[in-house]
């Protein structure tokens, strides 16, 4: 018992170097005389952003690509996690390859799934056009384990908050925001267990405001050079090397199945030369401070503050997609009181056998008897078994959903980072493209009715209706083209069932 509670003790009193040099430094000023801000604006009315939905993962991975590709003078790019896999080096080669010509480079990466990278960031940073730092890092470094937990125990006030926030920016002229983090399984590249996700691609006006919160990121007290973390700085061999093996992964990777499906898009092209269709419309960005809930200043969050009067004053339909969904009392209220006055609240969210947190889909089971009761439709997302590069329709293909977005009348959309859960209303930081278009509502509204067709979801409803919200819950489904009906969670396994229906009543709502 000493040793442990000194190891709590040394966890919370760790030194961390905050105090680190990090010269202040902002996005690139007249992106309109870069190649994409010239090429982008030219199809744009004046004063007016422009928008285009990425749904397949190899769009959103061709995107990414072709705008380091396209860049000339920066890159700045925010993720909660870049993943140590095939695509995610791929974007980073891509990212390299530019600072080789001259582009400034900014990486800034959450630590907690930073962990045990600091000297491949650290050399990757080597190169004089590439900075990076890690947000909210904790003291004990190396991979995720005992120290760290340590951490936790010690200073989880702190740690707690993590910047889940996603941003790919070139030129500061073109940005790619929403659900996806770097990695395989965001892009469609494996046969299975991937995530179902939605981004957008931004350009004109609203990329300053995306870029003006990179800024304040990148400059805020709670994002380290990564360099600060090392003793001694990485030698030019360990540079060469690094950069060699990203050269022959990704000479590898261009024989690969995936890219030849890449190769015969157009979309890359397109994207590379400026000549991708966009979608004409006001928008603005909706991000939190980057000391979300470490003081009263910045409590809670922005985004939730910036859409509850939109959703609150919807007509016709709201339309919710998350991969966690945990309304709280308040939201139970606000959406049960948008059903009783007629208007159609729609929901797409994981079922217990596709989410990949089944505790956090114990705190969304709670409320399921009571939404349901109200009149608002639920939908669960199918675990989906499927080959790559297979045409499965409606919000992306993948076994697990991790799509983020609103739609409110089909003319109100957001799309960003944010989950429906109490972790990223009051804990992590996000941020979201809110933009005014029936255009794109009426495109999601499309993609909502495909991904929540039998057979593709399932349907929820109380077992007996009008039974009130303590009634059982069934869900229906199709099976070999028949309808199938279910008493319980279908398709979960066990041990999913053990969490969700045992820890789940205990583990606390503001946790989850």
């Amino acid at each position: 018992m000493v040793t442990f509670a000194l190891g709590v003790l040394l966890g919370g009193c760790a030194l961390l170097p905050m105090e680190a040099p990090r010269p202040a430094s902002y996005a690139i000023d007249r992106p309109e005389q870069t190649f994409l801000g010239r090429a982008f604006a030219d199809q744009l009315p004046a004063g007016e952003s422009g928008f285009r939905l990425l749904v397949s993962g190899e769009e959103a991975f061709a995107a990414r690509a072709a705008l380091a590709e396209a860049a000339q003078r920066s890159l700045d790019l925010q993720y909660y996690v870049v993943a140590r896999d095939t695509t995610a080096t791929m974007l980073l080669y891509r990212a390299l390859r530019a600072a080789q010509r001259g582009v400034r480079v900014r990486l800034l990466l959450d630590d907690l799934y930073a962990a045990g990278r600091d000297r491949d960031l650290a050399t990757l940073a080597a190169h004089p056009n590439v900075q990076v730092r890690v947000f909210n890092p904790f003291p004990h470094r190396g991979s995720f384990g005992m120290l760290q937990w340590l951490d936790f125990l010690g200073d989880g006030a702190r740690l707690n908050r993590r910047m889940h926030n996603k941003l790919w920016i070139a030129d500061n002229a073109v940005a790619v925001q929403g659900g996806r983090n770097l990695g395989d399984a965001y892009f469609n590249v494996r046969s299975s267990g991937g995530f179902a996700d939605l981004d957008v691609l931004a350009a004109g006006p609203v990329v300053a405001q995306v870029s003006r919160s990179f800024d304040e990121y990148w400059n805020s007290e709670w994002a380290i050079p990564i360099a600060a973390f090392l003793g001694d700085p990485p030698a030019a061999g360990e540079a060469h090397r690094l950069y060699a093996e990203m050269a022959a992964h990704a000479e590898r990777f261009r024989q690969t199945d995936y890219v030849q499906r890449l190769r015969a898009m157009d979309f890359w092209r397109e994207v590379r030369g400026g000549r991708l269709a966009l979608v004409a419309a006001p928008g603005t960005v909706l991000y939190d401070a980057p000391g979300k809930g470490n003081d009263a200043a910045t409590e809670g969050g922005q985004i939730a503050a910036g859409m509850r009067p939109i959703v609150e004053g919807a007509r016709q339909e709201v339309l919710l997609v998350s991969p966690y969904f945990i309304p709280s009392e308040r939201g139970v209220a606000v959406l049960c009181g948008l059903a009783r006055r007629s208007v159609r609240v729609r929901v797409l969210t994981n079922s217990l056998a596709s989410t990949d947190v089944p505790l956090v889909h114990s705190g969304y089971a709670r409320y399921r008897p009571r939404l349901l009761a109200c009149g608002v439709e639920l939908h669960e997302y199918l675990p989906a078994l499927r080959a790559a590069g297979s045409a499965r329709p409606g919000l992306s293909s993948g076994a697990s959903l991790h799509a983020k977005t609103i739609v409110v009348d089909q003319r109100w959309v957001l799309i960003g980072s944010m989950n429906l859960d109490p972790r990223s209303r009051s804990a992590n930081t996000e941020i979201a493209a809110l933009i005014e278009s029936e255009a794109l509502g009426q495109e999601l509204g499309i993609l909502f009715e495909e991904s929540t067709a039998l057979g593709l979801a399932y349907r929820v409803e109380l077992a007996e209706p009008g039974a009130g919200d303590a009634a059982q819950v069934v869900w229906h489904g199709l099976v070999d083209g028949r309808p199938v009906r279910y008493a319980s969670e279908p398709l979960a396994a066990g041990w999913r069932r053990l969490i969700a229906e045992l820890l789940g009543r205990f583990a606390p709502e503001d946790l989850l």
